[in-house]
C-alpha cells in the first residue's frame, strides 16, 4: 500500500523517542498539509523511515489510521 498523502497519522499517533515526541501530538516536522518536512533528509529518524504503510495499520481513512496507531501505541506501553 502507498501512503495517503496528507494523512500524517504515523506522525501524530505514536511516540517518537528520538524526537522527544509524545504519543498523540503532532511531530514538529509535520507541515500544515500533514507532510513530513524532513522526509528525504538524513535527520529523519530511523523509526520513521522504517515505517511502511499497510492496510491493517492505515485502514481506509486517516481516522482509521489514527485509531489503529493509537491502539498499537497503547498496546506497546
Amino acid at each position: 500500500m502507498q501512503c495517503r498523502l496528507g494523512c500524517g497519522a504515523c506522525c501524530i499517533a505514536p511516540s517518537i523517542t528520538s524526537l522527544n515526541k509524545p504519543a498523540g501530538e503532532r511531530c514538529q516536522h509535520l507541515d500544515a498539509d500533514n507532510l513530513c518536512k524532513i522526509f528525504a533528509q538524513p535527520e529523519r529518524p530511523k523509526v520513521c523511515s522504517d515505517f511502511k504503510a499497510a492496510h491493517w495499520v492505515c485502514g481506509d481513512t486517516q481516522q482509521q489510521a489514527l485509531a489503529n496507531l493509537i491502539a498499537l501505541e497503547n498496546d506497546t506501553n
